[in-house]
């Protein structure tokens, strides 16, 4: 995938570091950010983190990955920044156009692209794990991408 073609005009762009984050409160915030009309690129998708017992969220994955038939589908992302598009596009509207337009508007990379080096990170304070979770368990998204077949 060509990251420059991706990302034409930077200045459009809010660019967020997803490292120390917990995945649903991140993904909410960014959900309601999109409808209201920014373009937003996460990185470090593989570093976000999922709160709760290992063996159970290991499970809970694995569950929704093995659904539906190899041949028709539902079909779940074994990769760590297409389960990171497909937990923000549950929490859209996406049987509608304004939904389906600001997923549009969403960029998800593994790491920090080249292109993206210099540019000034946001982190969200309502979803980051020091600031919000109570709990020492948690599993970070590469390690469920990992336990799903993800060979990196």
């Amino acid at each position: 995938m060509n990251v420059k073609r991706i990302l034409e005009s930077l200045d459009d762009y809010v660019v967020i570091n997803a490292e120390g984050h917990i995945l649903g409160r991140l993904c909410s915030v960014i959900a309601k950010r999109l409808l209201n009309g920014e373009k937003i690129v996460v990185v470090n998708a593989e570093k976000v983190l999922i709160t709760g017992n290992r063996a159970k969220v290991f499970q809970r994955y694995k569950e929704k990955y093995n659904r539906g038939s190899k041949e028709k589908g539902p079909y779940f992302p074994r990769h760590p920044e297409r389960i990171f598009k497909r937990t923000v596009r549950g929490m859209l509207p996406w049987s509608s156009m304004r939904g389906r337009e600001a997923y549009k508007r969403l960029r998800v990379f593994i790491g920090v692209p080249e292109e993206l080096k210099d540019s000034k990170f946001e982190k969200v304070e309502l979803a980051l794990l020091e600031k919000v979770s109570k709990t020492e368990k948690f599993v970070r998204l590469a390690d469920v991408s990992k336990h799903l077949g993800w060979a990196k």
